[in-house]
């Protein structure tokens, strides 16, 4: 049954494409206008929601979002899986407050992509530069000082064997104890299965179900003493569980 159903996925991914890139030529202009200056990144924020909300409803997918409990007060640190390149569209239609991503700076050469990490509403990392890496994380305090929340993806990339969770960078971590902000764990459990990152030939992909599941925060008292580790591998333990649920242990 997959591999009769295998044409129709490849078909679906390469009009998904067409369509995201397709919209964004057309929003291209007002996109650059929006994040040509820091006064309006709250609005090309909006505008970046409204668009994911078209990329997803179109070709299908639908959010379904279980959260724990309440959020807490901004700003905090959102820790999601990273599974699909469909995490960064559905974590605009997850999170309605504004907030930054972090992102490895080989995103600044993508083409038209760019424009997100290159304008400098979002964060890149020189991961290749120590002297890039700290000018990121001091600009990631300076965001947290500002009230914005702040997206990281702790895996630091999609893992070749997604769901299967890659070892978790410290960074997250290790901003969220020193700026004493909580960190948000988040696990995407149906991306991976919505747009599946590889060869379209052999890849899933298709519409249904974006299921997110949005858990309770871990504040950094709760850390004073244990530090940075157990709470990076508390975050770890919480984000994997219901994946395991799901895809069982050999996933």
């Amino acid at each position: 049954m997959y591999y009769l159903l295998q044409p129709f996925r490849v078909l679906w991914k390469i009009w998904f494409f067409l369509f995201f890139v397709s919209t964004l030529i057309l929003l291209y202009p007002l996109l650059n206008w929006a994040l040509s200056k820091a006064e309006r990144w709250p609005k090309a924020f909006k505008i970046m929601q409204t668009w994911a909300w078209w990329l997803i409803s179109v070709p299908g997918i639908w959010m379904k979002i279980e959260q724990k409990e309440a959020l807490p007060k901004a700003p905090f640190i959102i820790c999601p899986n990273h599974s699909s390149y469909l995490d960064i569209i559905t974590m605009y239609r997850t999170f309605k407050g504004y907030f930054i991503f972090m992102g490895k700076m080989e995103l600044n050469n993508w083409p038209l992509f760019h424009i997100f990490f290159s304008k400098g509403m979002n964060i890149s990392v020189d991961r290749g530069s120590i002297s890039g890496a700290h000018s990121a994380y001091e600009r990631s305090k300076d965001e947290l000082d500002l009230g914005h929340n702040i997206v990281i993806f702790p895996e630091g990339t999609i893992p070749p064997n997604a769901p299967m969770l890659k070892n978790f960078k410290n960074g997250a971590f290790k901003l969220a104890l020193e700026k004493n902000v909580p960190i948000v764990p988040v696990t995407f459990m149906t991306n991976i299965q919505r747009l599946q990152a590889g060869p379209a030939l052999k890849r899933m992909g298709g519409p249904g179900p974006s299921r997110v599941i949005i858990h309770p925060a871990l504040y950094p008292a709760d850390y004073a003493e244990s530090g940075v580790n157990q709470m990076r591998n508390d975050t770890f333990a919480i984000i994997e569980k219901p994946l395991k649920e799901l895809y069982g242990n050999n996933r």
